[in-house]
């Protein structure tokens, strides 16, 4: 193979110039949450003139995501497949469409049904054989990018290089743009009186050796600074999202893997969401494994785990104790696990 540092300098070139390949009707899959290359689609966005019904597929967007914007309704689309406070309105005034999925199936869907025509990545620098990490979004975008027609690269030395089923090699990607840009951040939940006397309750019912799955909001962090705090030992982590009360508990030498049946000694994720705290801890870890979403949320994998223990919010429970995390009335919130 021709070294990897002629192919890398030889795709170089401007996000200004690099969106100009995406063609009207395309479908362009972007990163995910914490991950999406801003510097990307705000090139995208700037260049709407030249496209007609590009279709802008992704989960929840942390960025601007004026793609959505009533004004560029003639030149992007957005399909989604997790609503969030930036892309609501276009899906509920008409504008945008949303695609009801088990995130755990989105790559197969990928593969199979929304091919995607170009993903925008945002990826580490490459290490020396070449190779750039997904960072903190593997989950769908690792699968997306396996079976796209065009990749354009958004290349961050500030993009931790996670550790795990996470890498692309410089060879597989089209274009290359450089930027040295902050990461999204999401900033810590506010924990109330609530979130902490109901943590208390949840955190009494975790045991040493348990294997553990925070979700987002001030409830599972909650709980995850309790757990910090607690006596617990040798605790295992197997998790979509990697939160920042994960760090807190491993610092406190809370977590070790080491009664994992699966993945032994390593904490498995398919994204993770915070503060530069934890991409910092993220960053060259091998303790961290980063792996697709089909992996992570296999109910193959989960089940193979004994003594899991799944924290999360939730919306509402009826008195069968069915629960409800998907939506308030017909307003839509979230998306099956």
């Amino acid at each position: 193979m021709e070294d990897w540092r002629t192919l890398y300098q030889q795709k170089l070139t401007t996000a200004e110039e690099a969106v100009k390949h995406i063609k009207s009707g395309d479908r362009v899959v972007v990163t995910h949450a914490t991950g999406e290359p801003i510097l990307l689609t705000d090139a995208m966005v700037a260049n709407a003139e030249q496209y007609e019904n590009v279709e802008v597929v992704h989960m929840v967007a942390m960025g601007k995501a004026e793609y959505c914007l009533p004004e560029n309704s003639k030149h992007f689309r957005h399909n989604s497949l997790f609503l969030g406070g930036s892309t609501r309105k276009a899906i509920e005034e008409g504008r945008g469409d949303f695609t009801p999925v088990f995130f755990s199936e989105i790559p197969e869907l990928f593969r199979t049904t929304l091919h995607p025509n170009v993903v925008l990545l945002h990826l580490s620098t490459p290490d020396e054989h070449g190779y750039c990490s997904f960072g903190v979004s593997c989950d769908y975008t690792k699968p997306a990018a396996e079976c796209a027609d065009l990749l354009i690269a958004q290349i961050n030395p500030k993009m931790p290089r996670t550790m795990g089923d996470s890498f692309i090699h410089v060879s597989k990607l089209d274009y290359i743009v450089e930027q040295e840009t902050d990461l999204i951040e999401l900033a810590p939940p506010h924990i109330g009186d609530v979130e902490r006397a109901i943590g208390e309750n949840i955190a009494s019912l975790v045991k040493d050796g348990d294997c553990l799955q925070l979700g987002i909001g001030g409830m599972p962090n909650a709980i995850g600074s309790l757990i910090a705090q607690s006596d617990l030992k040798d605790l295992g982590v197997h998790t979509e999202m990697y939160v920042d009360a994960f760090v807190d508990i491993a610092k406190a030498g809370k977590i070790n893997g080491s009664r994992k049946q699966l993945d032994k000694g390593r904490q498995v994720y398919a994204f993770g969401a915070g503060t530069q705290k934890m991409y910092d801890y993220l960053n060259d870890n091998p303790e961290c494994m980063s792996a697709p979403v089909d992996y992570t949320n296999d109910i193959r994998s989960i089940s193979a785990l004994d003594n899991f223990i799944s924290i999360n919010n939730a919306v509402d429970i009826d008195l069968f104790g069915q629960v409800n995390a998907e939506s308030a009335g017909v307003k839509l919130s979230l998306i099956h696990i």
